[in-house]
């Protein structure tokens, strides 16, 4: 058994914890002092969260570091295909005029 392994300084989680920490204030300095226009200032936060996404992934939650089959990456997928299928339909259903009497 390797005692070294185990009290290895968490390099990964650190990292992470800094790449978050900058990109959620980065996010939050842009919208607040309005650096950009609306719609520029729109794409580039989504780009801001994609990538704290990945960072969670990657760095936090270790999506690739098990030997064994993927079902973790299986479930993930399925749960994005789930959640822009609701997104998309909720957009969809939107989009057919709000202001018709019932």
């Amino acid at each position: 058994m390797n005692t070294n392994a185990n009290r290895a300084f968490p390099w990964k989680h650190v990292t992470g914890f800094v790449l978050s920490i900058a990109l959620t204030l980065l996010a939050l300095w842009m919208v607040q002092a309005h650096v950009m226009g609306f719609t520029a200032l729109i794409s580039v936060t989504l780009l801001f969260a994609a990538l704290q996404i990945l960072v969670q992934l990657f760095l936090f939650m270790h999506i690739t570091d098990s030997p064994g089959p993927r079902y973790h990456v299986i479930a993930l997928a399925l749960g994005l295909l789930f959640t822009f299928t609701i997104v998309a339909g909720s957009i969809w259903i939107m989009t057919f005029g709000g202001n018709q009497a019932y």
